[in-house]
């Protein structure tokens, strides 16, 4: 008779997703990750397979997370343009409060491992033609409603906006004047008037 897990998968794997966030993949070490899980090596290996197919996981946990994150932040106003305001200003809120910034899991897994391994290229650009569809969908919400322009190209706007938001992301990890990150997400949030 098989025995039944003793432990929690979704928050063994949430606990080594904070982890990893943290840390990164080279840095975090299985001690680390048995500490931060409450689980042993075995059961890491059972339920997750090796270190690369956890992080694997938590990675996959966090764009599918974030994605929905982002869609539904994107859906709380009526006003398109103002939903991205407010979303690119949440970013930043985020990132200047106190503490050190983790930045984005999944940059951070871009910057880290995406030159070096493949799977790790793929999940992550996967992730930014979610983020792309997103905001597409939304940017046609605003056309569909007469707010923005009938002529936009919605698609090359939200490609321009995740490039813009991955950006960003990374610039706030080194904290650079608030007002400097400020004046650029005005510019970029203009396009929707250009």
């Amino acid at each position: 008779m098989a025995r039944l897990r003793e432990f929690n998968e979704e928050k063994a794997l949430d606990a080594a997703l904070q982890l990893f966030w943290e840390k990164g993949f080279e840095a975090t070490s299985l001690s680390d990750l048995t500490a931060a899980m409450g689980i042993q090596r075995p059961s890491i290996y059972t339920a997750f397979g090796d270190k690369k197919s956890l992080f694997e996981a938590a990675l996959r946990k966090y764009t599918r997370d974030h994605a929905v994150h982002v869609r539904t932040s994107l859906q709380k106003k009526a006003s398109v343009k103002e939903a991205f305001r407010a979303f690119f200003e949440q970013q930043l809120d985020m990132a200047y409060r106190e503490g050190p910034s983790k930045g984005c899991f999944c940059l951070n897994t871009m910057v880290e491992l995406s030159p070096h391994d493949e799977r790790f290229e793929i999940l992550t650009r996967e992730h930014q033609m979610y983020l792309s569809v997103i905001f597409e969908e939304t940017i046609e919400r605003g056309i569909r409603s007469s707010e923005l322009r009938s002529d936009i190209n919605a698609k090359s706007l939200a490609q321009t906006l995740v490039v813009a938001l991955i950006g960003v992301t990374v610039l706030l990890k080194a904290r650079p004047d608030r007002s400097f990150v400020e004046n650029s997400m005005k510019t970029v949030l203009s396009l929707f008037d250009s």
